[in-house]
Formats: C-alpha cells, sequence, structure tokens
C-alpha cells in the first residue's frame, strides 16, 4: 500500500496522478482542515480516506467543470464534469470521519434563478458550450431540472461504468445537483453515510442508482431536497436505447428525514429496475416514504419490489405507487402525458407489477394514506399490502391532498386514505380492492 498525504502536493488531482504511476494499492489521506479543489477524477485501487474533520470543498464555478459524456436526468449527452468523478475504474475505496462538500449554494441560487425567469433556453457561456454539443437539446424529453436550458449541474460524485466501489463513514452534503450518481456500474455498498442538502436545494437527491446491479445501501442517514434512494434506468426512447437495467438492490436500517420521496424507484424507468429489497428502515417528516414513479415517455417496466418493516412519522403520504409523474412535463406534452384516457401502449409506456409491501407502521400522515394510480392502457398490477397500519394527523397539521404526489391536480379530492385507480390484482391488508 502506498500511502500519501494530499497537502504534500500542490493539489489533490496532482497527488492523484502521482498515485496512478504506482502499482497495487494507493491510499491519499484529506488531512483535518478546509482543502479548496477543482474537479477531481479518481484511478482504480484507490482509497480517498478523509480524516477526522477533514472538509474536502469544492469551488463553485461552472466554467471550470468543463463538459463530459454522461447521463443526466435519464439521458446521455455532454453535461458538466461531475465534482468528484471516476469511470470505467474498479476497486475504490471513500471513507474516514471527515466531509466532501459541494459548496452548492450558489449552484442553487442560478437554479432558482433560472426558474423565476421561467427561462427554458440555454444563456449564460456555460450553458451555451453544451447546447453546441448538444445540438438535439431543444427536441429531448423535459425533465425536472429544465435541460432545455443547458444548465446541467454536476452531481458531488458520479460513478461511470466502475465495479468493486465501497464508500462508508464520510458525510456529503450541499450537492449542486444529485448526490452520489453511480451510472452502469456493480458491486456497490454504501455504508453509516450521512448525506444531507438544505430541503429548499432543488434537485439534490441522495443517491442515485442508475442501470447498476448488485448494490447495498445500509445504515445511512439522508436528509435532503429531493428524493433520498433513488432507482433510475434511463429516460424514454435514449434509455431503451441502452437497456441496462437496474437490479439487485438492497436497502438495510436507513433513517431518512427531508425528502420528496425516500424510497424512490423512477420516473427515469426505460432500462428497467427490478429485484429490490427494502427492510427496516425508518421516516421522519418525509413527503412520500415509498414512491414508485413513472408516466407515458419514459418506459421500462418496475418489477419484483419488497419493501418491509419500516416506520413513518409525519409523512405526506406514506405509499405512493403513481404514473402520472408530472413535474417538467412540458406544455406541448401534456394532453398526452396526462391524458386519463386510453393511449396506444408503445415501447415508451412503462409498467408496474408485483409489488409486495409489509409490516407498514404509519403515523401523522398530513394527506393521503396511499395513492396508486396506474395508466388506463397500462394497470399497475398485483400488488399485495399486508399490515399497513395508518393515522391521521391531527386537522390542524393536514395538508391539501394533492400533496401526495405532483400530477397537476388530476386524481386529488377529498379522499385521504387509501386511493386506488386503474389496478389489477390489488390485495391491502388480505382484502382485494
Amino acid at each position: 500500500m502506498i500511502k500519501v498525504i494530499a497537502s504534500d502536493f500542490e493539489s489533490i488531482q496532482s497527488a492523484i496522478d502521482f498515485l496512478s504511476k504506482k502499482d497495487g494499492k494507493k491510499e491519499l489521506i484529506i488531512p483535518k482542515g478546509i482543502t479548496e479543489t477543482g474537479p477531481i477524477n479518481l484511478i482504480s485501487d484507490l482509497t480517498l480516506n478523509l480524516e477526522e474533520g477533514a472538509i474536502l470543498k469544492f469551488i463553485d464555478d461552472p466554467n471550470i467543470y468543463e463538459p463530459i459524456w454522461t447521463r443526466w436526468e435519464g439521458v446521455e449527452c455532454y453535461a458538466m464534469h461531475p465534482l468528484l468523478y471516476a469511470a470505467e475504474c474498479e476497486n475504490i475505496i471513500i471513507t474516514g470521519l471527515g466531509t466532501i462538500d459541494g459548496n452548492g449554494k450558489s449552484w442553487w441560487e442560478k437554479f432558482s434563478k433560472i426558474e423565476k425567469e421561467d427561462r427554458l433556453e440555454p444563456k449564460e457561456d456555460y450553458e451555451l458550450r453544451l447546447a453546441k454539443l448538444n445540438p438535439d437539446y431543444k427536441n429531448r424529453t423535459g425533465g425536472g431540472a429544465r435541460p432545455s436550458t443547458q444548465f446541467l449541474r454536476p452531481p458531488l460524485i458520479q460513478f461511470w461504468k466502475c465495479k468493486n466501489i465501497n464508500a462508508q463513514k464520510f458525510t456529503l452534503q450541499n450537492s449542486p445537483f444529485w448526490t452520489l450518481h453511480t451510472v452502469y456500474s456493480e458491486n456497490i455498498i454504501i455504508q453509516n453515510m450521512i448525506i444531507k442538502n438544505p430541503a429548499d436545494a432543488i434537485n439534490t437527491d441522495a443517491i442515485d442508482i442508475d442501470s447498476c446491479k448488485n448494490v447495498t445501501i445500509e445504515e445511512c442517514l439522508f436528509d435532503v431536497g429531493d428524493d433520498a434512494v433513488t432507482l433510475k434506468s434511463g429516460s424514454g426512447t435514449d434509455g431503451l436505447r441502452v437497456n441496462i437495467p437496474t437490479e439487485k438492490v438492497k436497502v438495510r436500517n436507513c433513517k431518512i428525514l427531508a425528502s420528496h420521496g425516500g424510497i424512490a424507484i423512477g420516473s427515469e424507468t426505460a432500462g428497467g429496475i427490478k429485484d429490490v429489497d427494502v427492510k427496516n428502515c425508518e421516516f421522519i417528516g418525509t413527503q412520500r416514504g415509498i414512491r414508485l414513479k413513472s408516466r407515458r415517455g419514459r418506459g421500462g417496466t418496475i418489477e419484483n419490489i419488497n419493501l418491509e418493516n419500516l416506520k413513518m412519522d409525519g409523512c405526506w403520504c406514506p405509499i405512493v405507487l403513481g404514473m402520472y409523474f408530472a413535474p417538467g412535463v412540458l406544455s406541448h406534452e401534456e394532453e398526452y402525458i396526462l391524458s386519463v384516457n386510453n393511449q396506444p401502449v408503445v415501447p415508451t409506456t412503462p409498467h408496474i407489477q408485483n409489488i409486495k409491501i409489509k409490516n407498514i407502521d404509519a403515523v401523522n400522515i398530513r394527506s393521503t394514506a396511499a395513492f396508486i394510480v396506474g395508466l388506463p392502457e397500462s394497470p399497475i398490477e398485483n400488488v399485495e399490502i399486508d399490515n399497513f397500519n395508518w393515522i391521521l394527523a391531527s386537522n390542524e397539521n393536514l395538508l391539501e391532498t394533492w400533496n401526495s404526489e405532483p400530477t397537476k391536480g388530476l386524481f386529488h379530492d377529498e379522499n385521504r386514505g387509501i386511493k386506488t385507480i386503474n389496478v389489477k390484482n390489488l390485495l391491502i391488508n388480505g382484502e382485494e380492492i
């Protein structure tokens, strides 16, 4: 094992470049204190060790994160270089009691300004640079982070086509966009992590497992501005072209605080998401506990999902299985994507089937107990919910029922119980619905 200390080098990257010339296993130690850095590229057989009290803080200038070919909101394209990046690497460990800080405040402010201006076109130099590399950007499927602006913010950490990844013990915070993003990778272990972003920092998912297999996530704490444990597999025709599922994922003993969806599957589902097992997790103040979501145009099948022994307190809606996920739908898409009428079944029609949910205790529910809504042409099929115990919050803490799931108002009424539409073979507490 070759060990070096980052402070002995001009930069983090120069230390990694030095290690890249050595054979065997390598360890880079980030010492106590604040270390500022630009983008970092990791290498195989590397342990990145963050000492207790170490803060690796990224510079917040979009111009230094050069375009790189990646997947962004489910579509392959050029986007900004991830802050910490590993491509086609093996045997990487990131560990220690330190912190990796994405310094996201200015990134969130830039995006907030875009939303206030209701801007849908590129404007800044770093956006125009990406627009030239992505000539079809105007025709791409809409997403919640406004990809048409080409403000394609970087994730804090991304593993691209990697194997044998272990992330443990350290804290991730203040990500510009998605926090820990694994793409086309396998054999991933994420343990004892803390991931935190402000609740109003939009699109700051905690973990995005994207067309990956053999993943274990356990003993983690998530407190973020979007979904927490998020499983994806590409969007629409591009995701169908790649056609790599997310499969064999285990989640154990995690605690989820602020989050749009605690265990979120979708909405980028084109390659399929299957064989997922979630047990013994706690959700406190999470908007939606279990959240399976897709919509017309996304494609793929969510199937063989097992969730059990989950405790929830103060969730808006404990269980969502929905196929009318509306954020990012453009005005010209609404008539088709949000239609309540039968549409032709095509390759981009999504499917949800074979879902088992067991031993759910949910108290202080603020909106609706469950929202299970399929498409008329693609009903949700074979759902078994057993031992689901739920209690609504007091009247002063209730929210309007449209908070259960963003569907642009569709299917929400005064019913705060279990709403089911376009579902086949549904059992709830032993009763066929």
